[in-house]
């Protein structure tokens, strides 16, 4: 009878994924996207990712190499994605030095100083983004125009910061629409921004594909749109002057980007799906009030970061009950 037991640790379940395909399955989802922004902006944006991407990969084999004294991982597509998703959240416009510098942080502070990949806390990509919106607001803000836009102008305004500093001036919403993309446009990515708020369609399709490769699920996602639907939805009803209607917020700035491929990090989001969804409520509330009543136009990378903090207390709360045990 003892024969027949086999008694091993956890897991217990195995799969044929790894984190090499894992990681370059959401790069391949990112590659539409990647893809249009090219036809946006041009070079620059060719330049502003390969540079991304380089300098991470070469920030990690260094700490690893040098620092940490452990054998270089950059062959398992976590800093390629970190630099892709970092070019995603600037402008195409920035300059060399600075996308650098944000990629040191990234990858140094926001990943490697928690011991690496399964440690870190805090979206490393979004770690860089939030600390050179800090230090460098003016680049971050300068938003090249589209290379198909017949204009002498060489930045613009982002539709968030148009109706951000439109209401502050005491605009109605109405009268703002007159300046803003329509729906399609901005479905489409017929206007100003990032890389990765451009494109909402071709992040979709990727979304799809993550969903057929099961990468991620769909919760997260759907409970952080849904959230922000829901809530910006309420506040339009009771002053439709001052506050726009929700379905901008999903198709503009960075919602569909942060909510599909940033928020869904599956090393700093929960693990359970009553915990996913106290996660993305939080993520979707705390962008309508950034957006809303804050100083930046933008919020969820804010709102990704400070989720991420909660995650741990999450996992604690939600935590199911074990075989066998009486918590």
């Amino acid at each position: 009878m003892s024969k027949l037991l086999t008694i091993s640790p956890s897991p217990h379940v195995h799969t044929s994924d790894s984190v090499n395909k894992i990681m370059y399955r959401v790069i391949l989802a990112l590659v539409p996207a990647l893809v249009w922004s090219v036809f946006m902006f041009g070079v620059e944006a060719i330049r502003v990712t390969l540079l991304a991407v380089i300098a991470c990969m070469a920030f990690e084999y260094l700490i690893q190499r040098f620092i940490t004294k452990e054998e270089p991982k950059i062959t398992d597509g976590s800093a390629a994605l970190t630099g892709i998703l970092l070019a995603f959240n600037v402008p195409a416009s920035i300059p060399s030095w600075i996308i650098i510098i944000g990629a040191l942080i990234a990858i140094g502070v926001g990943k490697l100083s928690f011991g690496g990949l399964g440690n870190n806390p805090f979206n490393p990509a979004l770690v860089g983004r939030v600390f050179l919106l800090i230090s460098f607001p003016v680049q971050m803000t300068s938003w090249p125009v589209n290379i198909h836009v017949q204009t002498d102008a060489v930045t613009t305004a982002t539709p968030l910061a148009i109706l951000k500093e439109g209401i502050k001036n005491g605009q109605p919403v109405s009268d703002l629409m007159h300046n803003l993309p329509s729906s399609l446009d901005l479905l489409y990515g017929n206007m100003s921004g990032s890389m990765g708020e451009i494109s909402a369609a071709l992040l979709l399709l990727g979304f799809g594909y993550m969903l057929w490769k099961k990468v991620i699920s769909w919760h997260i996602p759907v409970f952080i749109l849904g959230t922000i639907f829901v809530f910006q939805g309420a506040m339009h009803l009771i002053s439709p002057d001052k506050f726009i209607e929700p379905l901008f917020h999903l198709l503009t700035g960075g919602a569909m980007l942060g909510a599909i491929y940033m928020a869904t990090d599956m090393v700093t989001s929960p693990m359970t799906h009553k915990g996913q969804f106290i996660y993305a409520l939080g993520i979707g509330l705390i962008t309508v009030l950034i957006r809303n009543f804050g100083a930046y136009p933008e919020g969820i990378s804010f709102a990704i970061l400070i989720m991420n903090g909660f995650t741990p207390l999450i996992n604690a709360y939600v935590k199911p009950k074990r075989f066998g045990g009486n918590k």
